[in-house]
């Protein structure tokens, strides 16, 4: 298997390279690129060239990342400037997105490949979320198209249509997925399981019902039951995982912090302080401090909880070192908290894409809220087995930590600061949530700008977002040349008229 599944990453990164392309055609194919390759191949592509967030995107966005250093060019969200964490999610117009429109294409309606196309399909309506939930507004009716009917300029869609439309997309893809139809090799997610493709499936049907949840409560309570009626994901066998089995093959992006300039980069005192409050075991995978912050791949970092410290947001390490706590200068950097190289920011670690953890966390909020059975002893069940969930997956991190044990597990539900109970559940739900995607950090940024929660103070850096947070990835600059009209029509739709009130504006579903 693991023969195979490099050889489809070997052809995945062959698409890739040939796949790039500047200019005008950014959003589109190159003409130059390979075109005729199967489906599959295609497909599996797709897989590879996802993100995540991106640890100066949203990770900042969300708390649990810093760059220490206002330097020019590492200026980022950490001082209320965008960066180029702003065009992670455009990135996949340019890749998957491309990618996956050919080949849902090229199969057409044949009906010997059917089950290919439904699990492009929602492969493909989970990335035009990303970009919605991202972004707002997005190219979507017309995206990826130059190659197909020679459109370089997509218009953008309104980003509730666009929601609209891809609960049709999933529903029905799911739906139509056959056990006893075509069988997919070329799936880097779930070797073509359809019943975990169903799972999937649903649960994104669930996730994308919860977004409602502010905007239109009857219409969430409406899709998430459906959503579990069908059937969502049980166990962590479920969870759409990507690993990386061969680093030299293929990369999930952790070299880029780990070999530039490593001081720079920290782990935020909000989710350190979280950790510490609640004496949280996933800590040591996370967060250590190394006898040299500028020297990280010699040793593993001493990750003792009680002697780790976040670095603070809204501060540079300037501001950083007048504060009454500042932990001093250690070699060649400073003694706050970075991220522990030889765990989860290993450049061997998997990347979770949806996670039977957020699934069963989404569950105990809708039990909370009445909108699947079971009300709030169901809830407490869902919120305690999404936090086993979650630990359960550290499991599969290297390093020399082992599994979170059952004791350690118990002891962390049983804290008072995490023992749920009905006057706190949103917050407690919401809380854990935004702790368990620290791997995940575009989801904790999505549900933390959804529910509220955790209480998050601004990023005070400066008055760049008037005392707010960043609400939203602006649209890369690039689009104002490559694709003026529709650009500015965006830009409108969405209430952006300058710099910052890019990042405050909001997407449709994140009503004050």
């Amino acid at each position: 298997m693991k023969t195979i599944r490099n050889i489809i990453i070997i052809c995945c990164i062959f698409i890739t390279i040939a796949g790039c392309d500047k200019g005008f055609e950014e959003l589109n194919i190159n003409p130059n690129a390979i075109n005729d390759l199967d489906a599959s191949f295609l497909f599996a592509g797709a897989q590879t060239t996802v993100g995540f967030g991106g640890w100066e995107g949203e990770a900042t966005i969300a708390q649990y990342f810093a760059n220490a250093y206002n330097l020019g060019g590492t200026a980022g969200f950490n001082y209320n400037q965008s960066n180029s964490g702003s065009n992670l999610r455009w990135g996949n117009y340019t890749g998957p997105i491309k990618n996956l429109i050919q080949a849902l294409d090229d199969i057409g309606d044949n009906p010997n490949r059917a089950n290919l196309k439904n699990m492009m399909r929602i492969w493909k309506a989970y990335i035009f979320l990303d970009n919605v939930d991202s972004h707002g507004n997005v190219p979507y009716s017309e995206a990826g198209l130059a190659y197909l009917n020679g459109d370089f300029a997509p218009v953008y869609d309104d980003d509730e249509a666009i929601y609209d439309d891809l609960y049709n997309e999933i529903r029905e893809a799911t739906n139509a997925l056959n056990p006893a139809g075509d069988i997919v090799t070329a799936d880097l997610l779930y070797d073509g399981n359809i019943t975990k493709w169903k799972r999937f499936g649903n649960s994104l049907l669930l996730r994308m019902g919860m977004r409602y949840s502010k905007i239109n409560p009857t219409k969430a309570a409406s899709i998430v039951l459906e959503a579990y009626n069908a059937g969502v994901m049980q166990t962590n066998a479920d969870d759409c995982v990507l690993f990386y089995e061969d680093p030299n093959l293929y990369s999930n992006g952790m070299n880029g912090i780990s070999n530039n300039n490593p001081y720079f980069y920290h782990i935020a005192k909000p989710i350190i302080d979280q950790f510490q409050l609640t004496g949280d075991p996933r800590s040591k995978y996370i967060a250590g401090k190394y006898p040299n912050p500028n020297t990280v791949l010699a040793s593993p970092p001493d990750v003792t909880l009680s002697e780790q410290q976040g670095f603070p947001v809204g501060y540079d390490n300037i501001s950083a070192s007048a504060l009454p706590d500042f932990p001093g200068i250690k070699g060649s950097g400073l003694d706050y908290s970075q991220p522990n190289y030889f765990a989860m920011f290993s450049l061997g670690a998997p990347r979770f894409y949806f996670t039977n953890s957020q699934t069963k966390l989404l569950l105990a909020e809708a039990a909370f809220r009445n909108w699947i059975p079971g009300g709030s002893a169901q809830a407490k069940i869902f919120y305690e087995a999404g936090i086993r969930a979650s630990m359960d997956q550290f499991d599969l991190y290297p390093g020399p930590y082992g599994a979170i044990s059952t004791a350690d597990q118990d002891a962390y539900i049983a804290d008072a600061d995490v023992a749920y109970n009905d006057a706190n559940a949103l917050r407690l739900i919401n809380t854990e949530y935004w702790v368990s995607n620290f791997n995940n950090p575009k989801e904790g940024w999505a549900n933390f700008r959804r529910s509220g929660y955790p209480n998050l103070s601004p990023n005070l850096y400066n008055n760049n977002l008037n005392g707010g947070f960043v609400r939203r990835l602006p649209y890369p600059t690039s689009e104002s040349g490559t694709n003026p009209e529709n650009y500015a029509a965006a830009r409108a739709a969405m209430g952006v008229t300058g710099i910052y009130d890019a990042m405050t504006a909001r997407v449709f579903w994140d009503i004050e």
